[in-house]
């Protein structure tokens, strides 16, 4: 298993090729989240409402333009990767539908986390999605 870009090097290089995607393969699981304390949820709704709508700006700018146009536009967070492979990585994330539309952490995707890190024998004890997960961030700033 590798992650990009070296799945991506490999292929150009002729060396392996990239032959499943776990993202298509497992369905949506939550790869990268935030996190913080209720207490300080509640004393700045407004800076994590702010954070929230940011994110889903770059959500939906994932879903309107190209993957060349993408790549440009990250192209500074990856200066040891070269721009056809950067282009060929997004394109292959957006062929995939890599990205959801929105941020809203789904229970469903949340039960499914919790399969992944139990099979693995990293979670010792299940917590309820409700207890855990708040959404009203995500769906506000997906209006």
């Amino acid at each position: 298993m590798e992650f990009e870009p070296s799945a991506t090097a490999l292929e150009k290089e002729g060396d392996g090729f990239v032959v499943a995607s776990l993202g298509v393969d497992s369905g949506y699981v939550p790869y990268t989240s935030y996190s913080a304390k209720t207490s300080y949820m509640e004393e700045h709704p407004e800076i994590i409402q702010s954070f929230t709508n940011a994110l889903q700006r770059g959500m939906e700018y994932v879903q309107t333009h190209t993957p060349e146009e993408i790549a440009e536009v990250i192209a500074p967070q990856f200066k040891e990767t070269d721009m056809d492979t950067l282009t060929t990585i997004v394109a292959r994330y957006h062929e995939q539908d890599t990205w959801k539309e929105n941020l809203v952490f789904e229970q469903e995707s949340f039960e499914l986390l919790e399969d992944i890190l139990e099979s693995a024998g990293e979670l010792a004890q299940r917590v309820p999605y409700e207890s855990l997960v708040q959404t009203e961030y995500a769906k506000e700033a997906a209006k």
